[in-house]
């Protein structure tokens, strides 16, 4: 049974005549008439009782007939509902974050509501491989991601690039300064994520640190966020990186962020999307990222891979600036 001979059957039923039913269907007669033959053929039953002067209903087809308004009624309610999920599906953005967005995300939702009021951002915090697995299942449609050039089935568009910043203990006297060459954290012990956790982050530090002539000592390893400046606020000096975008919604007491010195240190930022996905429902979001990486919501340097991030602003330049501090 096919919900059209349904349909064709009430119209019948109602109107007791093929044409005027036809006509309502906006259909030709002969295509009512074999649907409605098929249909009864499938019951076992005649339908309708057909005269050159009448159609009427037979007692098999009057018995059908509420049924097959309540099959109507179903098919009706259904699409309604699944109208309403479509026109929900529309509005809603799920989308992937990782670590670190910090004022880059916030100018995006800000420029996003501003924009596109009527479109509703889902934000959902994972590790960047089942970021992009979700965005492969069609469970997200879009994933935040650092330090990858390529994924599987998955485009990567570019939106922005982000600056790493040291963070180390605020009485050294790197600290004093407003920028961190790089090569003067050589004698220091390095708190990173274990490679297996951020590849991505840990090969980025890694070999920025051996352009600069040296192999960094590593410490131990970076936990989370707080215990990890506590530790290089109060324990043996040490450094670590955090992003920009992050570090400066972090709160520090003996530990302070500073940028590096020229070139820096930066790592790109990508969205995650899936090929199939509409190129319209993206664009509201693919916009507000362009707007966040042009206004640039923090220095504009760049950043690196997902899982640490920190503060990069120094004091204002006082007396303790002077570029004759000597560091040990």
């Amino acid at each position: 049974m096919e919900l059209r001979q349904v349909r064709y059957f009430v119209a019948v039923a109602e109107e007791l005549h093929f044409g005027r039913a036809a006509a309502r269907m906006h259909i030709v007669q002969p295509t009512v008439s074999q649907q409605i033959r098929r249909l009864e053929r499938e019951l076992g039953l005649d339908l309708f009782d057909r005269t050159t002067r009448q159609v009427t209903l037979t007692a098999a087809g009057a018995a059908f007939l509420p049924h097959a308004r309540t099959i109507l009624a179903s098919e009706q309610a259904a699409l309604h509902a699944l109208d309403g999920l479509r026109t929900m599906a529309a509005t809603v953005l799920r989308v992937g974050t990782s670590v670190g967005l910090g004022a880059r995300l916030e100018h995006v939702l800000t420029t996003l509501a501003d924009r596109s009021p009527k479109l509703t951002v889902e934000l959902v915090s994972a590790a960047s491989t089942a970021r992009l697995q979700a965005v492969r299942d069609g469970e997200l449609d879009a994933a935040f991601v650092r330090g990858l050039t390529h994924s599987p089935g998955l485009d990567l568009i570019p939106v922005w690039q982000d600056p790493l910043v040291a963070a180390l203990p605020a009485a050294h006297p790197l600290a004093a300064r407003t920028t961190v060459p790089l090569a003067d954290l050589a004698r220091l012990p390095l708190r990173i994520v274990p490679r297996e956790t951020n590849p991505q982050l840990v090969d980025l530090v890694i070999e920025a640190c051996r352009n600069a002539g040296f192999e960094p000592v590593l410490g131990p390893a970076f936990t989370t966020d707080q215990d990890t400046l506590a530790a290089i606020a109060t324990g043996k000096p040490s450094w670590t990186v955090f992003y920009a975008a992050q570090a400066r919604f972090l709160q520090t007491g003996r530990a302070a962020f500073r940028p590096f010195a020229p070139p820096g240190l930066t790592a790109e930022t990508f969205l995650a999307v899936h090929p199939a996905t509409p190129a319209r429902r993206l664009a509201p979001l693919l916009d507000a990222c362009r707007a966040a990486g042009a206004d640039g919501a923090g220095p504009e340097p760049r950043t690196p891979p997902d899982t640490q991030l920190a503060n990069p602003w120094p004091p204002a330049p006082g007396p303790q600036d002077r570029p004759d501090v000597d560091l040990p």
